[in-house]
């Protein structure tokens, strides 16, 4: 039984991939100076980083920084590229995670614990596996370490370079308004409440186009899985469970993401029953209680 949310994702990808046309405009192109990603620092305490997801800004996390602010310094990052970031240079990934860790040491935070939506989950887990001994607990909100492998079991990084590609291609070359609608309708199928998907659009919107493909395709082709061993510190994933309707189906999810974190020697994996992707978004109260009780345990 596949995630709802990934068939989503996968309907999503599809029409992005038959929508690829000449662009009315070009996209604005990398510099040398652009930062891999903006930060908005929140609050006062131990140290947390929060790492949104595809094409979002800093600002999905607002009412996670509301519930934690008084505990933790929350570091909000808004990556290169998205909502209105100016774009970097390819690899998009290994280049924040890179220049996150040395944000870490120049700031001199002391393992800080890592948040991370989506993409940013997938961020999070190389961080940690890179960095084994610089960050502190890892929360993964609906992220894996191999995106492919939970479309499809037997993908390999190598197996999902083709379809990765045209992503990226047609990504590049869609229209803009293309582009902006293909989004909200991504979106939409990501986020229970049709309220809060208006209103993040118009920021997600201002993503550059490569940036959201370069993104895309690295995902797609990096599996994490094995490096994930590497990873010392606890690590929580948050799964989204909305699509599981019965006590079979949640078996069956919950072993889709159990497979992805296997390796990691600490690790618990978590089902929200009631959320979509967006669990920030869609069961807000079971996310924090969730991590409340992971870091009060682990941190």
């Amino acid at each position: 039984m596949l995630n709802k949310s990934l068939l989503a994702i996968a309907a999503t990808i599809a029409v992005w991939l038959s929508a690829a046309r000449p662009a009315l405009s070009q996209p604005a192109a990398p510099t040398a100076k652009a930062k891999s990603f903006a930060v908005r620092v929140t609050g006062t305490g131990k140290p947390m980083i929060l790492i949104p997801g595809l094409t979002c800004s800093g600002d999905v996390w607002d009412s996670t920084v509301e519930h934690f602010k008084g505990r933790y310094q929350c570091h909000v990052l808004t990556l290169a590229g998205f909502a209105g970031q100016p774009p970097i240079f390819p690899p998009m990934m290994e280049t924040i995670r890179k220049d996150l860790a040395g944000y870490i040491r120049a700031k001199k935070l002391e393992h800080p614990v890592i948040v991370g939506h989506s993409l940013g989950g997938f961020l999070s887990y190389w961080l940690a596996a890179e960095e084994p001994g610089l960050v502190g607990p890892v929360v993964a909100v609906d992220g894996v370490p191999f995106y492919s492998a939970l479309m499809n079991p037997s993908a390999t990084a190598e197996s999902a370079k083709s379809q990765a590609e045209m992503m990226r291609v047609s990504m590049a070359t869609q229209e803009p308004e293309q582009f902006v609608a293909n989004n909200k309708m991504f979106l939409g199928m990501m986020i229970t409440d049709p309220k809060t998907v208006d209103a993040i659009v118009p920021t997600c919107s201002k993503s550059d186009q490569k940036s959201v493909g370069q993104a895309m395709y690295e995902l797609m082709t990096t599996d994490l899985r094995q490096e994930a061993a590497k990873i010392k510190v606890p690590v929580l994933l948050i799964g989204s469970g909305a699509s599981a309707q019965t006590a079979e189906m949640k078996k069956t999810l919950e072993q889709s993401y159990e497979a992805q974190v296997a390796k990691i020697p600490n690790h618990r994996v978590v089902m929200a029953e009631k959320a979509r992707h967006f669990i920030m978004f869609d069961d807000p109260a079971f996310l924090f209680k969730t991590m409340d009780e992971f870091l009060a345990a682990n941190h």
